[in-house]
């Protein structure tokens, strides 16, 4: 039997800010390289040797988003959509229930869409052999030898190899994450960092998450039973999902269980955690790194500095508290800074848009509509839209009649007018959006017809 790839996306990524936001975390960024973490986990699972086609599992927000990163990479994967994000623990449930739904015998390799394995083949390696050990009714998981003591990660005590595979041994201890000083004595003793990757028979994880923490294993399993199709997505109950708890897998099952196993991955793998390991990842300078996405980034008279520009936002640091970046994020979302939470490019079913500018009672965005994409059938009661065709053609609706408006010429919708923008061409339609009024938000958009079924 294949491994099946459950993939666990949409964390929120403080560490990381600017550039990623709770509605695009990081793992859908290039951080490292051309693509997006989530898209080098997708094409590390493919090798259908060992694994079977990927599951995905996304909070509603990021559906569209993996889609899209799935298209560009071409593969397919099954995408399952959680209501609401719960922790780990929920992720990890509905994983084991959906796939013990299929076959209770189901070997599941949770991954997590954000880490980095330089090594991939022979990460590939050891998700087999952990899958030999798994079967036989253990949840394995891959421990890495620390270099440092980090206080961001948990710790694995390494116990008595298994008979099975002297390779993997069983689990004495698994601690979160502790203290520097303790975690200085863990790395003397010979501990291992979790790394946060898992591999189990489906029944079995689904047994212990209803020995220890019975509401979420009845939780996410109803979650799965009354799951609907929603056009390419599998989205799982919401009444039942968020009963569950919002904790870690490792507090729920992995710190209590008899049946915890570790196999050492040492293969260059990061959680791609805070500004620092992205410096120590990606080519540098050896004593300012700086980043940026879509503008212009210089520094000057600045030695040992991290900064990272992105729209509207910035953060620099110096490289030994680039872990402190979290502090500040939690800081400005304290205050309600709306640049904590929205990225520069917003993701939609149809596209994308771009925020230029905005005021009291204006705003402007880019924006661009994929082939075949389509605005919902909508109006708004608090603001008008002043449209102006960039490039590509734009079939507009206004009050029921349909027109093509081409570049360079625009469309005024008032507030009130029932529309909708599509794009019929076989290329990106951009155009530019000049909204006015006091409502600005989407909570003045009155959705009459979508074909994405949004509400």
């Amino acid at each position: 039997m294949k491994t099946q790839p459950i993939i666990m996306c949409a964390g929120s990524g403080t560490r990381t800010r600017p550039e990623s936001r709770e509605c695009m975390p990081k793992e859908f960024i290039p951080l490292i390289g051309v693509r997006s973490t989530f898209q080098s986990v997708v094409a590390l699972a493919g090798d259908r040797t060992i694994f079977g086609e990927p599951v995905v599992i996304t909070h509603a927000d990021c559906r569209s988003k993996v889609a899209e990163q799935l298209k560009e990479i071409g593969a397919e994967a099954t995408i399952v959509v959680e209501p609401e994000p719960r922790g780990t623990a929920a992720a990890v449930g509905a994983a084991a229930a959906w796939a013990a739904a299929h076959d209770p015998q189901t070997i599941v390799a949770m991954l997590a869409g954000s880490h980095v394995f330089k090594d991939e083949a022979k990460f590939v390696e050891l998700c087999a052999r952990a899958g030999v050990v798994a079967a036989a009714g253990d949840i394995v998981t891959f421990g890495v030898t620390p270099d440092h003591p980090a206080t961001a990660y948990g710790y694995i005590r390494p116990g008595e190899p298994l008979a099975l595979d002297p390779q993997v041994r069983r689990i004495e201890r698994f601690v979160e994450k502790p203290d520097e000083a303790r975690a200085r004595a863990f790395v003397e003793q010979g501990y291992l960092w979790n790394s946060g990757n898992f591999v189990f028979r489906a029944e079995v994880m689904l047994q212990e998450l209803a020995r220890f923490e019975p509401d979420i294993a009845a939780a996410t399993s109803q979650a799965v039973a009354l799951a609907r199709k929603d056009l390419d997505f599998i989205v799982l109950d919401r009444d039942a999902f968020v009963r569950v708890p919002k904790i870690s897998i490792d507090v729920a099952v992995m710190e209590r269980t008899q049946r915890a196993a570790v196999i050492v991955a040492d293969v260059g793998w990061s959680d791609v955690g805070q500004w620092s390991v992205i410096w120590q990842l990606s080519a540098q300078d050896a004593d300012v790194a700086v980043r940026s996405d879509e503008q212009s980034a210089g520094v000057a008279g600045l030695d040992n500095v991290l900064a990272a520009p992105a729209g509207e936002a910035a953060r620099a640091a110096e490289q030994s508290q680039s872990d402190k970046v979290k502090e500040l994020v939690d800081r400005l979302m304290a205050e309600g800074r709306p640049e904590t939470t929205q990225p520069p490019r917003v993701y939609r079913p149809w596209g994308y848009y771009v925020r230029v500018d905005q005021g009291a009672r204006f705003q402007v965005k880019r924006i661009v509509v994929r082939p075949g994409g389509r605005f919902s059938l909508q109006k708004h009661e608090r603001r008008a839209e002043h449209w102006i065709m960039v490039q590509g053609a734009a079939e507009v609706t206004l009050n029921g009649v349909t027109r093509l408006v081409r570049e360079k010429e625009s469309v005024y919708v008032p507030i009130g007018a029932e529309h909708r923008l599509a794009n019929p061409g076989k290329t990106d339609l951009e155009l530019i959006e000049v909204q006015t009024g006091d409502s600005l938000g989407e909570d003045d958009i009155v959705r009459i017809e979508d074909a994405y079924n949004r509400t």
